[in-house]
Parts: structure tokens; C-alpha cells; sequence
């Protein structure tokens, strides 16, 4: 929360107190550095960021460091998500053969999208990393970068070009603008749509939680404690709810990188 919004329960302000609702906004988003290595000033978001690769990391090395044969309970765990992003994202989208060299990458974005996106529920945490725009940007840059240099590298230069444009010579005089229109949307809309979509959700979703966790607190005053509990339940449904969407849009980022990457690999025809 933001200074304004903590000053608020420290001061024990409520409804018909003469202050008015600390609504969360843009400068719920924006932190004070609270750590400095090395010269580099940390806020809040990039430690939990480090912080989820630390776990994701952790988690792993701890699961399969001494993999058996008949696997424990957190070996099973681990096989089980890695053989989850593996049959049911790349083996659908790529194919064994073709797929089998990108699992690695696909489980460790699921896993480091899904724990930073948790981190909106957790106390002391509350908050979910993708929604600064900067974190899901960088993760689609690199999905981006893997896919244009897969498209000529399989393709090769001219190849590339007409994978990228949708080249079909069968489309007659619209194909300059089909092309227009393929290399507009595949080089500059399609990763900014792949950042947004995992950024907005986790924006929305947090500012939800804020409004209804700081509402119950807000209104537990006089009559305003029957509008209070509802607000309070409201917030135990948002988190639920939210479980499931940070789970989903972890899924939904790799299954649009998945495709990304079985679009430069495809034949062009």
C-alpha cells in the first residue's frame, strides 16, 4: 500500500470521522527504494522478483537433487507441474520432437510468472509483481527476441520475411496490404499484447483487492460495519478468485509464447 493508504489504518480513520477514502490509484504502484547492492536502489517489486526466482530455484534443486526412482512428495510435485507445462502447453502447440528443446524455458516462465504473480495474496507481500509493466515487458522481450531469430535462423532471411508477412502470392493485389498489415501486427503488436495481457490483469486484480481490503477497514465505523462485512467478503472471494487467474495467466503467457515459437518453426507454404 502507499503511504497515504497506511496512514489511514495507523491513524484508525473510518467513515464519518472527516476523512475522506484513501482510494488506491497510480501511486500504489510506485515504491520507495528500501535496499541498495552494489549502487543499484531495489523497491519492493524487484526484490519480490528476486525473490520468486530464489523459491522457483529453491523448489526445483530441492525436488529433483536426488531424484528416485519411486519419488517422495515434493519430487512428485515437481514431476507433476513440469510434466504439466510439457504435455498439456508445448507437446499441444509444438509437438514432442519439435517442443522437447523448450520445455526448460516454458516450465521456468510458468513457475516464475505464477509464483510472482502470488506474491498479490501473501501477507507482508500483497502485492503482484507483473503489475509494473516493466517485468511482463522484459519476459515478452525475450519470448520476441527467441522468436525472430527462430523465424530466419529456420527460414533464413527472405524465408523469414515472408513467415513474418504472411506472404501468399495466391492473395493477388491485396497481398501488400495483408503484408502491411501481418508485419505491423506480428513485429509490434503481438509482444506488446503479450506483456499487457499478464500486466492488466495483475493491475486490475490488485486494485480490486486494495478498493475492498481498504473499504472494510474504511466503513468499520457506526452503521457503516454491515457495509464493512460485505466489503470483507468481497475480499475473501477476490482472493479466491485471484488464485485462479494468476495461475491462468501464467498459463496463457506460455501458451502464447508456445505459439509464437511453432509459428517461426512452421513451413511456409
Amino acid at each position: 500500500m502507499s503511504a497515504d493508504q497506511m496512514l489511514a489504518f495507523e491513524t484508525d480513520c473510518h467513515i464519518f470521522e472527516g476523512c475522506g477514502f484513501p482510494a488506491p490509484g497510480l501511486h500504489s504502484f510506485v515504491f520507495e527504494p528500501i535496499a541498495t547492492i552494489g549502487g543499484v536502489e531495489l523497491n519492493k517489486p524487484m526484490l519480490l522478483a528476486a525473490l520468486s526466482t530464489i523459491v522457483v530455484i529453491g523448489f526445483f534443486w530441492a525436488a529433483f537433487n536426488k531424484p528416485k526412482v519411486i519419488p517422495g512428495k515434493l519430487q512428485m510435485v515437481g514431476e507433476a507441474g513440469y510434466d504439466f507445462v510439457r504435455r498439456g502447453v508445448v507437446y499441444e502447440t509444438l509437438g514432442k520432437r519439435e517442443g522437447e528443446k523448450y520445455v526448460p524455458l516454458m516450465v521456468s516462465l510458468f513457475f516464475f510468472i505464477w509464483i510472482m504473480n502470488i506474491w498479490a495474496i501473501i501477507p507482508l507481500a500483497q502485492f503482484p509483481v507483473p503489475s509494473v509493466i516493466g517485468f511482463p515487458a522484459a519476459l515478452a522481450a525475450i519470448v520476441y527476441v527467441l522468436w525472430v531469430s527462430l523465424t530466419f535462423k529456420r527460414h533464413g532471411f527472405v524465408g523469414g520475411w515472408k513467415n513474418i508477412s504472411g506472404y501468399d502470392k495466391s492473395l493477388g493485389p491485396v497481398l501488400p496490404v495483408v503484408m502491411l498489415i501481418e508485419v505491423f501486427s506480428n513485429l509490434l503488436i503481438r509482444p506488446f499484447t503479450h506483456a499487457v495481457r499478464l500486466f492488466a490483469n495483475m493491475f486490475a486484480g490488485h486494485v480490486l483487492l486494495l478498493i475492498f481490503t481498504i473499504a472494510s477497514w474504511y466503513l468499520l465505523n457506526g452503521i457503516g460495519i454491515a457495509y464493512a462485512s460485505v466489503s470483507f467478503v468481497m475480499v475473501i472471494l477476490l482472493t479466491a478468485f485471484e488464485l485462479f487467474i494468476q495461475a491462468l495467466q501464467a498459463y496463457v503467457f506460455i501458451l502464447l509464447a508456445s505459439n509464437y515459437i511453432q509459428g517461426a518453426l512452421a513451413e511456409h507454404h
